[in-house]
């Protein structure tokens, strides 16, 4: 039920107080009407007795203690829904940016999303294919994980997400159409102008939502980005049968957003100046991804966000850590080398790729190839750091052939490029070129039939000139 005050009692940064209310709740939209006719829009915060603490969206320049008018309107902020916000651009607090009107709404739903059963999730199995060999052969995205890239300043995260999303695509099932929901936060806008001109120049605008919150708009927005997006992605998925993949970025800017509201509310600090609820309150959005019991459709979330000094145990990416199922880390050695996109293999992970790949999924073999890559590579580590003590001159055979394995592996299976997409059979089978440059004695995680059946030394070089050549 709406109420309705006249005047305010205290105004604090971004915040106004308002006393003698009743009956009102957490979350609740409130819309302040100035006395030159125009509106803003708040929500309630906190709650103390009679007392309502309320965030204004647009900032407080410009109140009256006296002369506002302050609405209550009874629920929580709520943004219109139908299949046709695909294709469309709103702003981080869900309201259209593209000049193509409001949206038609089939229904409004609560940003905060629904309390969803646990016991009716079902486990995640099926993968999405990004083209992306890195990801689909060494950390593969399975539908219905959250998998976080975790970035750094000036690593191409950007690009990284403009093609997964050009990119990425379900393997064939009837019926079922597959979308993607877009969520940037404290962007610049060239930032922005690069995502929505990328999208629209590679055909894909039509299957994607965009909710872009700038650098310059207000911080309050920026906390109802992810939740506008994820209600929107909610949506399409469990309502209209899509398999959405949505794409959260940066989450850090989100992060600093809470600090500086939690700041403004006068709330004790956590650990460097995060609110000591940053670990239930991301977790309130990275486990709205899934795959309901009944619903055809699958939320599957890539939320991107940048450490800041590249510290892995800064608290955002520490406790995303926790939370989702793995992550995609950017390597700076090998951006700065000229690799593309620059995914450090070894420090990555995909908890749910063991159950979504093999036989009826992507190959049969794709186990094995993955495990020895993986060994393979770490002993490259190896070898490099012997080499910087004894020089590569006084290495072993065996060492110098690891040294070159490393070298084509970081610049024809992860550096492919920003125009290459491939599909899980050409990753697998540059997996195995690869592994055929070594000797057959060091493919120690592999079966001797898997070894005779594909192991094939003539022809590696020619698999990896065509990758090279992007063929």
């Amino acid at each position: 039920m709406s109420q309705a005050k006249i005047g305010l009692n205290e105004i604090s940064g971004s915040l106004v107080a308002l006393d003698d209310v009743e009956n009102v709740s957490n979350e609740e939209v409130v819309e302040i009407q100035m006395a030159n006719g125009s509106t803003r829009i708040g929500r309630v915060v906190q709650i103390e007795g009679k007392k309502a603490i309320i965030q204004v969206f647009e900032g407080t320049n410009g109140l009256s203690l006296k002369n506002c008018k302050t609405k209550l309107l009874g629920h929580p902020m709520e943004i219109p829904l139908s299949k046709e916000i695909l294709g469309r651009i709103f702003n981080g607090s869900g309201k259209p940016i593209d000049g193509m009107g409001e949206v038609y709404a089939e229904k409004f739903e609560d940003i905060n999303g629904k309390p969803l059963n646990p016991v009716s999730r079902q486990y995640p199995r099926n993968y999405i294919n990004t083209g992306i060999s890195a990801i689909d052969g060494l950390n593969t995205l399975i539908r219905g994980q959250k998998l976080p890239i975790f970035s750094g300043s000036g690593l191409p995260h950007d690009k990284l997400a403009v093609q997964i999303v050009r990119q990425a695509q379900i393997a064939e099932e009837d019926g079922v159409e597959f979308g993607i929901v877009f969520g940037a936060m404290g962007v610049k806008n060239d930032v922005a102008d690069y995502f929505k001109r990328s999208f629209e120049e590679t055909g894909v605008m039509e299957k994607v939502c965009m909710f872009i919150n700038l650098s310059n708009d207000p911080i309050i927005e920026r906390t109802l980005t992810p939740r506008c997006a994820l209600t929107a992605a909610e949506y399409l998925a469990y309502e209209c049968d899509m398999h959405i993949l949505v794409i959260l970025t940066d989450m850090t800017s989100y992060c600093e957003a809470l600090r500086e509201f939690s700041s403004s509310k006068g709330e004790i600090p956590g650990r460097k100046g995060y609110p000591g609820y940053l670990y239930s309150d991301l977790a309130s959005l990275y486990e709205r991804a899934g795959i309901v019991e009944g619903k055809k459709g699958s939320v599957t979330q890539i939320p991107i966000l940048t450490m800041p000094n590249d510290d892995i145990t800064h608290p955002v990416p520490d406790l995303t850590g926790y939370i989702t199922e793995g992550q995609i880390v950017l390597d700076r050695d090998l951006h700065m080398n000229g690799v593309y996109p620059p995914i450090g293999v070894l420090a990555s992970l995909s908890r749910l790729m063991k159950d979504g790949i093999g036989k009826g999924y992507t190959r049969e073999d794709h186990k094995d190839v993955s495990n020895q890559l993986f060994a393979s590579y770490a002993k490259v580590s190896d070898a490099r750091s012997l080499a910087s003590v004894i020089g590569e001159d006084e290495l072993s055979p065996l060492d110098k052939q690891y040294l070159a394995f490393g070298k084509l592996f970081e610049e024809v299976f992860v550096g492919q490029g920003f125009n290459a997409k491939r599909s899980i059979q050409e990753t697998l089978n540059l997996g195995w070129a690869l592994l055929s440059t070594l000797p057959k004695d060091a493919l120690d995680r592999l079966d001797n039939a898997l070894i005779e059946a594909n192991y094939d030394p003539e022809h590696a070089y020619k698999t990896i000139e065509l990758a090279i050549k992007g063929e």
